[in-house]
């Protein structure tokens, strides 16, 4: 009965207004069909809203923070074993080495490579302490990595390298101190394994400030 009920008034109304049941039936349709994906989209906001928000502690770039940082500021150097030496600044020059410009030995360390300032420097110390390759982070100085050795660097000793004497009494003197130990060397270094350290494009930044600290 409520089959032919529904039947009769769907004709009587098509009769009146025109309108075919089966469009009525498409509208409804289409009408749940708008029903459902506004229940989707609500569904999905409430799940949003739900998720997690970062907690993020810096608001500028990354340029700008890591200009603000030092080194001894940008790593956690507790992690590493350290030493205590007594650090003294050389240079290439006669009075460090005995070698004047245009002997064939300026300039040029024990293990071969040239004397260098930079992010990673050349420094001198006692091999059967610290081997050549070992490197080391020195608080003031920055990353040295032993190249060098001196007759007078025995024991918990090192001599930093530096391009003057100028700068040897300006930026160091001598030190007692306590230095890191960020990997023991094996016996070698070569110019290769000290440009891939120097150029390491993460420390960019750090290595400017040295730079600009020489000029």
């Amino acid at each position: 009965m409520t089959i032919l009920f529904i039947t009769a008034l769907l004709s009587t109304y098509e009769a009146v207004s025109g309108v075919q049941a089966k469009e009525i039936v498409r509208w409804g349709t289409k009408q749940i069909g708008v029903t459902y994906e506004m229940k989707q989209t609500e569904f999905a906001d409430k799940f949003l809203h739900r998720l997690p928000v970062p907690d993020t502690k810096i608001s500028s770039s990354r340029k700008e923070v890591n200009e603000s940082l030092t080194l001894e500021d940008a790593v956690d150097w507790s992690k590493y074993p350290k030493k205590t030496v007594v650090a003294t600044g050389y240079t290439a020059g006669y009075e460090s080495t005995g070698k004047h410009p245009g002997h064939p030995g300026y300039g040029i360390t024990y293990s071969g490579v040239k004397v260098k300032r930079d992010l990673y420097s050349t420094i001198a110390a006692d091999l059967n302490v610290f081997p050549i390759g070992t490197i080391l982070f020195i608080p003031g100085y920055g990353y040295g990595v032993v190249a060098d050795k001196g007759g007078a660097i025995k024991g918990n000793r090192l001599d930093l390298y530096y391009e003057t004497v100028e700068d040897v009494y300006k930026h160091w003197g001598k030190k007692k101190l306590d230095v890191y130990v960020i990997k023991m060397g094996k016996g070698t270094l070569s110019e290769e394994e000290l440009t891939t350290l120097n150029e390491n494009e993460s420390m960019k930044v750090f290595r400017q400030k040295i730079i600009n600290s020489k000029s």
